[in-house]
């Protein structure tokens, strides 16, 4: 597979010439610009003055793509960037990619959220005037359409060294417990609470927040039918008690 660049034509070649290896994320690239998430992550996040001054929306961007590269900090995604230079034109450098998140406190961290939430808005509205329409999914056997799937679950995240948050997990691990919630319908991630290893499994209060980052996401219509999907962790009069609460005379929630 060759690639002449994110910025141009994707040209793909059987001839075993100038090969790059996962050129798939110029596709990833592409979406972020083509969607406008780019340039809103760029509005939301500081701005700086100077000709050494580098986007900063541009700056997370590359940071996500080179996670998706195999990065696991921020000199590798420097150094992947480096490597990959038909991926990236122009690398972002390590010590602007850690003043670039260094820079996300409460409010922008707020602001980033609601360009999420507005880019995914203007995408599901494609979705859903394509051919096949929004992608409704099959429970036993049977499509939901018209049910918008949220699906709420803990994961352990190994780590063997002692970072900010890792602690032994309740199966004997050590890492990290982040609770997070994903759309059955496009697969997508659309919110993530960072958790010590030790968080328990069945946090209310933790469910709760989460449900409230997710609903925020959520570019439902007027009228909408949300299905929440969580395992035994939410099992507890409690949670069940707030998830009926969510249902109103425009929603309802099961």
């Amino acid at each position: 597979m060759k690639t002449t660049g994110w910025d141009q034509r994707l040209d793909v070649r059987a001839d075993d010439q100038n090969l790059v290896g996962h050129a798939g994320v110029v596709l990833l690239r592409r979406i972020a610009d083509r969607t406008g998430l780019t340039r809103a992550l760029a509005g939301a996040l500081p701005k700086g003055a100077g000709p050494g001054w580098r986007d900063r929306g541009e700056a997370v961007v590359q940071l996500a793509c080179a996670i998706v590269l195999g990065a696991t900090n921020i000199l590798e995604a420097e150094q992947l960037q480096g490597h990959w230079r038909r991926l990236f034109p122009r690398p972002v450098s390590d010590s602007t990619l850690r003043r670039t998140l260094e820079a996300v406190d409460a409010p922008v961290a707020a602001r980033v959220e609601r360009v999420r939430a507005a880019i995914r808005r203007v995408v599901w509205t494609w979705l859903a005037l394509r051919p096949g329409g929004f992608p409704w999914i099959q429970v036993a056997g049977r499509e939901l359409a018209g049910w918008y799937v949220l699906d709420l679950d803990a994961t352990i995240v190994a780590c063997t060294s002692a970072k900010e948050g890792a602690a032994g997990t309740f199966k004997g691990g050590f890492g990290h417990m982040p609770l997070g919630a994903w759309v059955a319908n496009t697969r997508e991630r659309v919110a993530m609470l960072l958790r010590p290893g030790n968080a328990p499994p069945n946090d209310t209060a933790d469910h709760k927040t989460v449900l409230a980052a997710a609903l925020r996401q959520l570019p439902l219509p007027v009228w909408s039918k949300l299905l929440v999907r969580i395992d035994g962790a939410a099992f507890s009069h409690e949670v069940l008690d707030h998830l009926q609460s969510l249902t109103t005379s425009r929603r309802r929630v099961r």
